[in-house]
């Protein structure tokens, strides 16, 4: 449906207030108004997907997304990059570009929440009780534990500390494939190159091919906050608009449908 005039003028002046709530005058907004790129955390890629087409089908804007580890994503961005919102996985990768002034002041805010899930194939008699010293090690075998590289991917970080936790980090880390991000841990067990492996809630829930055979006990790992932000420089009324459209009940049951939850 096209938008009447008004809703157009409406939408506009809730863009440059939101925007103006951070510090941004309008006379430094890019000269393309309706093009936003998004720089987003892999295992973002099936909700931020479908709110974009969303928010273009509203005709609030076109959506540009890039996905790819939180880290290689923040590096991007550091070395100029054109991306005008990020998505982190977590905390650390968002702290690193604000520390650089590389993001809009006072506009991050915590987006979404998840689950790190202990996976297997479909086909797998491998049943786990998650607990300190579980046997993990003699689950494995001579397999692999696919997982995101705990030296940068969220994903991994997480792993990493959850395993740490319940020790059983020293006998699985030299057991360990290390992906470049969530979604290359999760095509690894899918496969059957690795037995087992450590994702999201939310990245097992988008595949046939894995099923979970344990849930980490959230106080093994530092909570999983998923921040959003707009980058310095990059600050359009189209930006603005696509994180407003985040709290919107429809991108809301987005999240929520993929198992995200929403904070």
């Amino acid at each position: 449906m096209l938008k009447t005039n008004s809703q157009v003028t409406k939408c506009w002046i809730m863009t440059i207030a939101f925007l103006m709530s951070f510090g941004i005058p309008s006379t430094t907004l890019a000269a393309d108004q309706n093009s936003v790129t998004v720089f987003a955390a892999v295992s973002t890629t099936n909700a931020i997907t479908d709110i974009g087409k969303m928010f273009s089908d509203k005709g609030l804007g076109k959506i540009v997304p890039s996905y790819a580890s939180t880290s290689t994503l923040a590096k991007q961005i550091e070395n100029g990059a054109p991306a005008n919102v990020f998505i982190s996985a977590d905390e650390a990768w968002m702290n690193y570009l604000q520390e650089r002034k590389l993001i809009v002041p006072g506009s991050r805010f915590d987006l979404l929440g998840n689950k790190l899930v202990l996976i297997a194939p479909t086909d797998s008699s491998i049943k786990v009780e998650i607990d300190v010293e579980f046997e993990l090690a003699k689950l494995l075998g001579d397999g692999k534990l696919a997982m995101g590289d705990p030296d940068h991917v969220p994903a991994g970080k997480y792993a990493k500390a959850a395993l740490e936790k319940l020790r059983v980090w020293p006998e699985v880390e030299s057991k360990l494939a290390r992906a470049a991000d969530v979604r290359g841990a999760l095509t690894l067990v899918e496969r059957g190159e690795a037995p087992l492996g450590i994702v999201y809630a939310t990245d097992a829930a988008i595949s046939s091919k894995v099923k979970v055979v344990g849930v980490f006990p959230a106080d093994t790992h530092p909570k999983i906050v998923y921040p959003v932000a707009i980058i310095s420089g990059k600050a359009t009324d189209s930006a603005g608009s696509f994180l407003q459209f985040f709290k919107t009940p429809e991108a809301t049951a987005v999240f929520e449908k993929y198992g995200f939850t929403v904070r």
